[in-house]
């Protein structure tokens, strides 16, 4: 199991600030939490170096750009190797379809959110799962209809603890 990083209440009101905005001014960030624009940089800088901010990305709106399916994907393989999961997370990386892999518990082994113009373009990585040495005995698809709740970031502090 990782390790846990020590944080203290500003480290973590900065990083929820970031997730609600990431494009927030420093010195608007700076006020928000009590410290100099300088002191603010400062600790935001070592939260990117020690990893605990591992990115910024704008939220966009794929379904007004094109036309998409999302498909929501529950993998399950026949045999649990540690050579096949490998495979199949490098394949998965390189296939810009799917934008989401999670390695889950449960009676799937992998949950994937795909992203494809229509129903054969997933046939097309369906086959691709199949026929690929990766074991995949089942795949169930769900279509995404509506989301209802995207990701908005992380609960940083416990429901009811410091913030």
């Amino acid at each position: 199991m990782p390790h846990k990083d020590s944080l203290d209440r500003i480290d973590l009101r900065i990083l929820q600030a970031l997730q609600e905005d990431a494009q927030i001014k420093n010195r608007e960030l700076a006020d928000r939490v009590a410290l100099s624009p300088s002191a603010c940089l400062r600790r935001i800088r070592d939260l990117e170096a020690r990893g605990l901010i591992t990115g910024y990305r704008a939220h966009v709106a794929v379904d007004r750009i094109r036309t998409v399916t999302i498909v929501i994907a529950q993998v399950s393989f026949e045999r649990h190797s540690a050579g096949r999961f490998v495979d199949f997370d490098a394949w998965a990386g390189r296939t810009p379809e799917i934008v989401e892999s999670a390695r889950i518990s449960g009676h799937y082994d992998y949950l994937l959110r795909v992203v494809v113009s229509d129903i054969h373009d997933w046939k097309r990585i369906m086959r691709e799962m199949t026929d690929g040495d990766f074991g995949v005995e089942k795949i169930v698809s769900s279509f995404l209809m509506e989301e209802m709740k995207s990701f908005a970031g992380y609960p940083l502090t416990p429901a009811g603890g410091p913030g």
